[in-house]
């Protein structure tokens, strides 16, 4: 499965920077951030696509206030999403200036007529967002543009998650990557559940990833151990520049630093193997082999006094040792000598 050129069987971790609402109303903000996300190595910026009025009323009740335990407690949702939104005039220039500088852009629609109007820019995958699962129309009408589908699955429950990779497959898109994601703001360490992980790709016969709310990098980097191969993590050039994701978002040095420790973590963890390397064979005269310890005459016995495994490894396999302990030297043996039989 590819997203544009990047394949994520063969090619590593995808690492996606979540632009979000870290644009601080500024086009220039937002193109400044999505040349820092390519900077410090990032493989795409993800938007987010919508108006007020296609994520909520305009109404000030208790129903349509955010969490009073988050981070966005006392503001109307309707006005924290004014607040957030990318105008959609921006978009076609953010796009190309995108793929001026060659880091893919991709954005997470939040009803159809968002979706409709993304295609114009032909985008290389789709991003569902957590509360969106649930959305069965939304994401059935997304996968029907037959891009690859990045769902997150924050909210969702086991069976919802199986019925929006069916209504994916139901459509002919085959194409979808599932993403582990507390969706808390930022999310504790203890409710990441990282073994989900590999669980969702085995139960759902996906690829699986994941999207962070944590704060730092240490879950990142579990998650690729757990085999995580796209990772999504909000990206703010300056948490000066404020906004309501802006206390769980990585800055450029925080990123950049991140980034690192995948691609390092990707090197360590390699693949399943016991061959041979050049390196492995320059090394193995350090291990022990059979050498003659003790001077030995013709005709004397062969102990464990006068033959011994040790550095270096010359001389025979150890393995070799129990099958000559008894037997009688047909020959002088010096010490130091490797021992053959």
């Amino acid at each position: 499965m590819k997203i544009n050129t990047f394949d994520l069987v063969d090619d590593g971790v995808y690492i996606i920077a979540e632009l979000s609402a870290n644009h601080g109303g500024s086009i220039e903000v937002a193109k400044e951030t999505i040349k820092a996300a390519k900077e410090v190595g990032a493989n795409a910026i993800k938007l987010q696509t919508y108006t007020p009025q296609s994520m909520t009323l305009d109404i000030e009740t208790d129903e349509f206030m955010a969490n009073p335990n988050g981070p966005w407690k006392g503001k109307k949702l309707y006005d924290l999403y004014a607040q957030s939104a990318l105008p959609l005039e921006w978009h076609e220039e953010l796009f190309l200036y995108a793929k001026e500088i060659g880091i893919d852009i991709f954005s997470t629609p939040f009803d159809k007529d968002m979706v409709d109007f993304l295609e114009q820019f032909n985008p290389p995958a789709y991003k569902i967002a957590s509360f969106e699962i649930t959305d069965y129309e939304l994401i059935r009408y997304t996968a029907s543009k037959m891009k690859p589908m990045i769902i997150s699955t924050g909210i969702a429950t086991i069976d919802e998650i199986q019925d929006v990779v069916d209504i994916c497959r139901d459509v002919g898109n085959d194409e979808v990557v599932l993403l582990k994601c507390t969706s808390a703001y930022p999310a504790p360490l203890e409710d990441a559940n990282l073994k989900t992980i590999p669980n969702l790709a085995e139960t759902f016969g996906v690829i699986s990833g994941f999207s962070d709310h944590t704060l730092g990098l240490t879950a990142p980097i579990v998650a690729v151990t757990l085999g995580a191969k796209v990772i999504e993590k909000h990206f703010i050039l300056d948490r000066s520049i404020g906004g309501g994701d802006a206390s769980f978002s990585m800055d450029k040095d925080e990123f950049a630093s991140m980034v690192l420790a995948i691609r390092d973590t990707e090197k360590l963890l390699g693949k399943v193997t016991y061959s041979m390397t050049q390196k492995k064979k320059s090394t193995r005269h350090a291990a022990r082999s059979l050498y003659v310890v003790k001077e030995i005459k013709k005709g004397e016995i062969f102990t464990q006094e006068n033959i011994k495994a040790i550095r270096p490894g010359y001389g025979m396999h150890p393995k070799h040792l129990p099958n000559i302990l008894g037997k009688v030297a047909q020959k002088d043996y010096h010490i130091a000598e490797r021992f053959s039989f």
